[in-house]
């Protein structure tokens, strides 16, 4: 372990810190029978799924990816860290 803090500092520099974020969702059904979520909050997020559950789930990679890249580009990012008190919906096929 160094000892000089600054080797130290630079070395958190580096360090990847995952948060996880609140992003509003829109599901809508198209005619063709498929589901797209998109969102006004992260714009270029748009995923189609053949479910409703599907379609979130590969709209939670597209954000992941679209975050990401973000990330690279600037430091702060404008969206709202996920609290220990949300309101969520959840979709339940019965």
């Amino acid at each position: 372990m160094p000892r000089d803090l600054s080797a130290l500092a630079g070395l958190v520099l580096y360090n990847r810190v995952d948060m996880e974020f609140a992003i509003s969702i829109q599901i809508e059904e198209l005619p063709e029978g498929v589901w797209v979520a998109t969102s006004d909050e992260l714009p270029g997020l748009v995923a189609q799924g053949r479910t409703v559950a599907e379609a979130l789930d590969i709209a939670r990679d597209v954000a992941r990816k679209l975050i990401e890249a973000r990330r690279e580009r600037e430091s702060e990012i404008p969206y709202s860290a996920a609290s220990a008190h949300h309101d969520y919906t959840i979709v339940v096929a019965a």
